[in-house]
């Protein structure tokens, strides 16, 4: 029986040279679990905004077609109904947190409902979330993933038969992602919820969804059982979509003779173990990337201790006297799982934060006696969401901005030169608020670096993004060691480190718990466990093959692996 039914949708934003959404029909199954995929700017949300009334009633544009849920008309029903039939998390799911402690938040839209039992339903809503027992905390007190959870549960407390998540793991480490994937199997397997995620990570597609849509230039191209959907592989990257890694490796074998043709594509570890298993790794010529001689200390936390104040029991510690330097030339990933401190390392080198014991050194001379403008020519924050870089209703006013209010003389040949650079000649006319996500990374990259900065840090600047954009963004950061000698991301993105880095630090427990290489990182499974921290799945599979295997990406992978 389908819960929702379309028929011939289309639709258009105001002012739009072309629609979104180009005459789509389309049924889903009450009780499946469906993944959309699709490159950045295809639709993929505009659709789904659709199926709780949002786009048209509160979205305007020219909208056509007919959209059935749950058997009410989006058409003839308003927002509020159609909320106790699609419940919707949002991809910054932190502007759907309203109320201060965590009962009040999920039973928030039961009693806007007017509904007598509403702290009952926040309660087993809580419950269903993996949130029981934490009724009476603050919402400071929780973890980001704990945070995506709350944002679900309020969702979950009007017992919506439909639950729609946008990109539910895109700034999750791997723990908090394995969580909200487990609650949302439960939902759907024990609660017989219909799930619908906006998805690009598709290891975890492939483990947690039944059916896959990809969508093309607003449009559906097809529908189809994950394992069909991941082996469609060509298909996929002429999308901009990169199937798991394990498929990936498979199907290069296959070209090249290395596996049988008509042996069907692994799309997990566990199916990878038997397709794989007549191959023996070589490590012959494989040499790890190793860091070069470093250069002088640019930076230097020394004995620094920091914490957030708590409204309700002992104060949250981030790091407690921490020693760590990063010297000219590091390409340096921190990492860590969520409340690690990465952000607040961050903020701390740029004087956004000030540590309550210890210094922060820059350039030798402590932060804190630093001006804002000295500060700003030496280092540059790139923020986690880039929306919130722009000030200016153009991209290039943006870019322009800090260098014209320094009376810097050419800043305006240098603001075209980095529009060059960053291919955004084509939107320097653009709000940078509207583009689109990969569109929004590169203008704040441009903005970032305006000052020429010898120093950059990026915080999650991968995050939200399609594989494709993804690989863009690594290939812009490797460019960049023209503009400045010393970059520094926080990130949960490992392909991103694995590619990248040549040093990696992992932050746990307000401590350095390692720092070192890939290899030196990722062999160590203690690290791994303490951490919260998850290689490459391709890494994954060669161990499973062989535990001296260490292969980052699918190259590695095919180059270690050969027939006995």
């Amino acid at each position: 029986m389908n819960i929702i039914e379309i028929e011939n949708l289309t639709f258009s934003y105001p002012a739009a040279g072309k629609p979104i959404l180009n005459n789509i029909s389309l049924q889903v199954e009450r009780g499946d679990f469906l993944a959309i995929v699709g490159n950045n700017g295809c639709g993929k949300s505009t659709f789904c905004k659709v199926l709780n009334g949002l786009i048209p009633h509160f979205i305007s544009g020219d909208f056509e077609g007919k959209v059935l849920v749950d058997g009410l008309n989006t058409l003839e029903s308003d927002v509020g109904t159609l909320a106790c039939k699609a419940g919707y998390v949002y991809q910054d799911f932190e502007n759907q947190i309203v109320r201060p402690t965590v009962l009040d938040d999920a039973s928030f839209a039961c009693l806007n409902y007017a509904m007598p039992d509403y702290r009952e339903r926040g309660k087993e809503a809580l419950t269903l979330c993996g949130l029981y027992g934490r009724e009476d905390d603050y919402i400071c007190q929780l973890s980001g993933g704990q945070t995506h959870l709350l944002a679900l549960a309020g969702a979950v407390s009007l017992r919506p038969d439909i639950l729609i998540l946008d990109e539910p793991i895109a700034q999750l480490d791997p723990g908090h992602a394995d969580r909200i994937y487990g609650v949302l199997r439960t939902l759907n397997e024990k609660h017989g919820k219909t799930i619908i995620v906006i998805e690009h990570h598709t290891e975890y597609i492939a483990d947690y969804c039944k059916h896959v849509m990809l969508m093309r230039e607003g449009g559906v191209a097809w529908k189809l059982p994950v394992r069909e959907a991941l082996r469609r592989v060509e298909e996929l990257r002429e999308c901009n979509i990169f199937p798991p890694q394990v498929t990936l490796a498979a199907h290069q074998m296959q070209r090249e003779k290395r596996i049988p043709a008509q042996r069907p594509l692994p799309t997990t570890v566990q199916e990878g173990k038997e397709a794989f298993c007549h191959l023996s790794y070589h490590a012959a010529a494989r040499r790890d990337k190793v860091r070069q001689t470093a250069g002088k200390a640019v930076v230097s936390f020394e004995h620094v201790s920091v914490s957030y104040r708590s409204v309700k029991g002992t104060d949250r510690v981030v790091f407690d006297g921490l020693d760590l330097e990063i010297c000219r030339g590091d390409r340096l990933a921190l990492i860590g799982s969520n409340g690690a401190g990465k952000s607040t390392m961050m903020k701390l080198m740029v004087g956004l934060l000030r540590p309550e014991t210890g210094t922060v050194m820059l350039d030798g001379e402590d932060v804190r006696k630093q001006k804002p403008e000295e500060l700003s020519q030496k280092i540059s924050l790139v923020y986690q969401n880039p929306e919130e870089m722009f000030i200016k209703d153009t991209v290039a006013a943006d870019i322009a901005y800090a260098m014209q209010a320094r009376n810097i003389k050419d800043y305006t040949k240098r603001t075209e030169r980095l529009l060059d650079r960053f291919h955004l000649t084509d939107f320097k006319d653009r709000d940078g608020r509207l583009l689109s996500g990969g569109q929004m990374r590169r203008a704040s990259l441009a903005i970032g670096v305006a000052l020429h900065p010898g120093i950059l840090l990026l915080d999650e600047p991968t995050a939200n993004l399609d594989i494709a954009t993804r690989k863009e963004i690594m290939r812009t950061l490797s460019e960049m060691e023209e503009i400045t000698e010393t970059v520094v991301i926080a990130t949960h993105d490992m392909q991103l480190v694995c590619e990248w880095a040549n040093r990696i630090v992992v932050l746990c427990g307000g401590k350095v718990i390692a720092d070192g290489t890939r290899d030196e990182i990722f062999k160590d499974r203690t690290v791994a466990k303490t951490a919260g921290i998850r290689p490459p799945e391709i890494f994954s599979m060669g161990q499973v093959l062989d535990n001296r295997a260490l292969c980052y990406t699918v190259d590695e992978f095919l180059q270690g692996f050969r027939e006995v």
